[in-house]
């Protein structure tokens, strides 16, 4: 299960890919993480897709990281008296806390905190951005106002609200729980949705600790102002496109996603693209040009992941999905310019021993062209800061923590293999030699680089960088 790339995939599992044969089909054919999302499904369907994924890891050989998304809050109209009703542009429309079934005049609203956030002249979209109303007046508990764009609006249908911060936490009573029931199970990573600002990750970290690694959902225009200190916070960053797309105008998201990527490489943060990366897929066995270029996009951005979602969850081809994108990745990292394009948006390291370590690593492994890298690592720390500076050598993540290996599956060019441990520096260096051997990255005779902290078993003391031949 070496795999010949350095970017990794993410699956989304569903009623399309939860058998034993599909998971292993799936990480067969390239997926490296699987994610399980919490908008969709019961917890015995996501425990029981969990204890299948272990399974199939035992007989692969290969740790695989496990992300569960939560679903976060939901913004919603309530119900119409006809089920739906046809708004017309220029005519008015009032929404408010009233539970009564709305008509063409008004609708339910149930969320005091949108009314809370208000000002005249916001602008609030409907049913995904297919409507649009401005907002003229307004109280504690309605808005009057002016259709923009108008159309038909149905029971239940989503409300955005692009350009505010709503105060509301990331976190409903729903996360909570599923939230409690996910980290009992070992999931590796929490995506968190709705993240408008720093202080949402806080609020989550309390919760979680360090029992998973936090993913930033990046899906609100007010997350984009506060980018670097949610960067900062996050354990990884997920462009959440879909989302974002609803609120912004559609030409201002690829800007977005390359400053979203480059602020997370700049941070050591993998980072993911996702969304409608291979949308046709759901229903047809190949992808269009434009798709397969937008996955080859994200990799040429040098983004650690690439997302599937309802392609391999509930679509016809999850397989076929799963390996047209190993395929284009793999294509697109045999292309020279991919390379130059890494270096040319390389940032510098900072001024710590960390830092200074994997940046020699990556001047070495560029002069030497060894066989492999290899980071001893307790958290994953030592391992995220040599895939941050993207080595031309692949890096074998060697770790006494089973949940350190399974979550550094997401990281750019990390291939993580648990052990026991090791107690002195030759012990080290042998150890490290052997297992790029049986992997299958090196041979005797090839150079390998090693990184480590001593002393050993410390996090974030990374300070040691030494070059090894492996004897004949």
């Amino acid at each position: 299960m070496k795999r010949e790339r350095s970017a990794r995939i993410l699956a989304t599992l569903g009623p399309a890919s939860s058998s034993r044969e599909q998971i292993r089909a799936l990480a067969e054919a390239g997926a490296d993480v699987f994610r399980l999302n919490f908008s969709h499904g019961s917890h015995e369907d996501h425990a029981e897709r969990l204890r299948t994924i272990r399974e199939v890891e035992q007989e692969i050989g290969r740790p695989i990281g496990v992300l569960m998304d939560l679903q976060g809050p939901k913004l919603r109209v309530g119900r119409f008296a006809e089920g739906k009703v046809t708004l017309a542009a220029g005519a008015s429309f009032r929404l408010d806390l009233d539970p009564a079934a709305g008509d063409a005049s008004r609708a339910n609203l149930p969320h005091p905190e949108i009314f809370a956030a208000l000002e005249a002249g916001t602008e609030l979209l409907l049913d995904d951005g297919k409507l649009r109303l401005r907002v003229d007046a307004f109280g504690a508990d309605f808005a009057e106002t002016t259709v923009l764009v108008g159309g038909v609006l149905s029971d239940r249908k989503g409300v955005n609200v692009p350009g505010v911060v709503l105060p509301i936490s990331p976190l409903t009573a729903k996360d909570r729980a599923d939230l409690d029931f996910g980290l009992t199970l070992g999931v590796d990573w929490v995506a968190l949705s709705f993240v408008q600002r720093a202080e949402d990750l806080r609020e989550a970290r309390e919760i979680i600790g360090d029992s998973a690694w936090i993913m930033a959902k990046l899906e609100k225009p007010a997350a984009i102002d506060q980018l670097e200190p949610i960067v900062a916070l996050a354990d990884g960053i997920m462009v959440a496109r879909g989302d974002l797309g609803v609120e912004l105008p559609p030409q201002q998201v690829p800007v977005l996603q390359r400053r979203i990527v480059r602020a997370s490489r700049a941070a050591g943060k993998p980072v993911v693209v996702a969304t409608q990366m291979l949308e046709s897929m759901i229903t047809s066995p190949v992808p269009t040009r434009a798709e397969a270029s937008d996955v080859a996009t994200a990799i040429y951005d040098g983004a650690d992941a690439v997302m599937l979602s309802a392609e391999s969850a509930s679509g016809q081809y999850p397989v076929e999905a799963v390996s047209i994108m190993h395929r284009i990745i793999c294509e697109v990292e045999h292309d020279p310019a991919w390379r130059a394009g890494l270096e040319a948006s390389h940032t510098p390291a900072a001024a710590n021993t960390p830092d200074a370590i994997c940046c020699a690593l990556r001047r070495v492994t560029g002069l030497l062209e060894p066989a492999a890298t290899v980071a001893y690592t307790t958290s994953g720390f030592s391992a995220l800061r040599a895939s941050r500076e993207r080595p031309v050598a692949p890096i074998l993540a060697l770790t006494r923590q089973l949940p350190t290996a399974r979550r550094l599956a997401l990281a750019w060019g990390v291939h993580a293999v648990p052990f026991e441990e090791v107690h002195d520096v030759t012990e080290m260096v042998e150890h490290a030699a052997n297992t790029a051997v049986s992997h299958g990255f090196a041979k005797p005779g090839d150079d390998v680089v090693i990184i480590a902290g001593l002393p050993f078993g410390h996090s974030g003391t990374t300070n040691l960088l030494h070059v090894a031949r492996i004897p004949r």
